[in-house]
């Protein structure tokens, strides 16, 4: 079964993710198939860029997200997107629905010292 989860990088107390297509059975920072997105919780506001097309593709196949990923998903709006391309709204509607919310939410990060 595939999984759409988040793969950890960044260096050691600094986490940053990828959002990845991966096989359930391999390790959190194992082999993957395809990345998916990127999705930073150490800026103001935290910072998420996603490859909706490729998700939907996933998700399409059967893909089953995490839990956190659902999350993620959930509060940039991707599930509510991904229904409505499932109802059989056009794909370059919600590319640019989507593209003009990535833009007003990724504005200028800027990474917290904690």
């Amino acid at each position: 079964m595939v999984r759409i989860r988040l793969r950890r990088t960044g260096m050691r107390g600094q986490p940053s993710y990828r959002i990845v297509a991966a096989e359930k059975e391999k390790p959190r920072d194992g082999k993957f198939l395809e990345i998916l997105g990127i999705y930073n919780p150490r800026t103001e506001p935290t910072t998420v860029e996603v490859k909706e097309d490729l998700i939907y593709k996933w998700l399409k196949n059967g893909a089953q997200p995490s839990d956190s990923v659902k999350q993620i998903f959930g509060y940039t709006g991707v599930m509510d997107r991904y229904e409505r391309f499932k109802a059989g709204e056009d794909i370059e509607v919600l590319m640019a629905e989507s593209a003009k919310m990535m833009e007003e939410r990724n504005i200028n990060p800027k990474t917290r010292r904690d």
